[in-house]
């Protein structure tokens, strides 16, 4: 049974030494940024203890409102600051996707986490990214099971702060069916996104599947009538015609 997966491309080996170098030069401008800022919070604790006769943080009511109007300004801008890191790295994770540079996007994704441990697209992303990665030839198969739980784990955390995150919804899905042999765990979600999303073919493709697998062939097959009823494209057409008679064949074979 046909399914489409993503062409990885090629990235020659200039374009890699150039991210490369980026990476680099973000993780050091970053490091030096995050331990400038580190020093002056603990620059600023003292102050603010300093305001207090015995050293400790200032207690009164009176001492804590000159505290206040003294560093919140600066606190303000720390907050600001903290949260403009997490941004650049999300940024640059996104960049390093669309390099299909995976390894080194979810390193810098999974700092962005550290920010914005709420954040669904970060997390989605993470599944992405790990996911991809688990599929290199150069891991072991205990590796490759790593990548794979984290890139389950990210999907589900991303569906739990948004229940109906299409993305996050699909892209479990695909795990469970294609990857991890779990299709009975993603049909749910394949129904929840098709809730979402009516006529994706791409999806209903990847539920057919799922019922296929778990021997749930009417269900299957009515799904392909399904597709074959939505879809102008042939090719899809023409699969999803083939794959009914291959689910027809096994219902009453």
């Amino acid at each position: 049974m046909a399914f489409r997966k993503e062409n990885k491309g090629s990235v020659n080996g200039g374009t890699i030494r150039s991210i490369a170098v980026l990476v680099v030069i973000a993780a050091l401008v970053i490091g030096i940024f995050a331990f400038k800022r580190f020093a002056e919070r603990n620059s600023l604790a003292r102050q603010i203890a300093d305001l207090s006769p015995k050293g400790a943080p200032p207690q009164g009511i009176d001492d804590l409102r000159k505290a206040i109007a003294l560093y919140e300004k600066k606190i303000e801008a720390h907050v600001q600051d903290a949260a403009q890191t997490g941004v650049y790295w999300k940024i640059l994770g996104s960049r390093l996707i669309d390099k299909k540079l995976y390894g080194e996007a979810l390193e810098a994704l999974e700092q962005a986490a550290r920010y914005y441990p709420e954040d669904e697209t970060v997390h989605y992303l993470i599944g992405l990214s790990s996911g991809i990665s688990a599929k290199s030839e150069y891991f072991s198969e205990t590796e490759a099971a790593s990548f794979f739980k984290t890139s389950e784990q990210a999907y589900l955390r991303a569906i739990d702060i948004d229940e109906r995150y299409a993305k996050a919804l699909y892209g479990l899905s695909v795990l469970y069916v294609f990857e991890l042999d779990r299709p009975a765990e993603a049909v749910p979600y394949l129904e929840r996104f098709l809730d979402i999303n009516k006529s994706d073919t791409d999806a209903m493709f990847v539920l057919a599947r799922a019922y296929y697998m778990i021997e749930d062939y009417e269900a299957a097959a009515g799904l392909y009538d399904r597709i074959i009823g939505l879809t102008k494209d042939p090719v899809k057409k023409a699969q999803a015609d083939a794959n009914k008679q291959q689910v027809m064949d096994r219902w009453y074979g």
